[in-house]
């Protein structure tokens, strides 16, 4: 992972229309639409993991530096920080279960991990032991999300 990986900075809030009016009312933010829906997650379960669906809604600036807008969901890793409201710093990697596994060895415990069909990591959440959450986002998702960025819309 590498700082020039970063691509966004999160808040999640129990209001994102409001918090989104408000980042284009001071700073000229414009939004894509609403990217989610339910989403099965895996989370820590004592000493194992299970994995549980979540219902994910977030909206990324169409300016930049990009900023993500994700609906609190409560119970889950998805509550509003205290403080700057800032969730989470998400960052392009090659390998999410690599630099999963380096990040839990520097401290960062796992606090949710997003898997394709077949099993594999393609996103997780790690949660710093002195700032804000990590998510680690597999480079494979880039090009979709840089159509989105031109187009605010998830299909073309």
């Amino acid at each position: 992972m590498k700082a020039a990986d970063q691509y966004h900075i999160a808040i999640v809030t129990d209001d994102p229309e409001a918090k989104m009016l408000e980042l284009s009312e001071l700073l000229g933010y414009e939004w894509g639409e609403m990217m989610g829906g339910p989403t099965t997650v895996t989370v820590p379960s004592g000493d194992t993991t299970v994995d549980t669906t979540v219902e994910l809604k977030a909206w990324y600036s169409l300016s930049e530096p990009r900023m993500e807008i994700v609906q609190s969901v409560p119970g889950s890793v998805w509550t509003p920080t205290e403080g700057s409201g800032i969730h989470h710093l998400g960052y392009w990697v090659d390998d999410v279960s690599a630099e999963s596994a380096e990040l839990t060895r520097r401290g960062y415990a796992v606090e949710a991990v997003g898997n394709w069909p077949d099993g594999t990591a393609y996103w997780a959440y790690h949660c710093s032991p002195s700032g804000p959450r990590i998510e680690i986002v597999s480079r494979n998702l880039k090009p979709v999300l840089d159509r989105y960025f031109e187009t605010g819309k998830l299909s073309s």
